[in-house]
């Protein structure tokens, strides 16, 4: 997966996840659903990142 799509995912996992928490509650399981989601991207960003920048 190149960068500009893992940040593309990234924006919109995240807007997903606020109209979710906008529409029920933060303890929501679909809200903690993207957020594991969120997580997940955002770890996998910051792993590909920090291998180009020890290249």
């Amino acid at each position: 997966m190149n960068v500009d799509t893992l940040i593309q995912n990234i924006e919109e996992c995240r807007n997903h996840m606020i109209q979710l928490a906008k529409d029920t509650s933060l303890s929501d399981k679909e809200v903690i659903r993207a957020s594991t989601k969120l997580d997940h991207l955002l770890n996998t960003y910051y792993h590909i990142t920090s291998e180009k920048s020890y290249s």
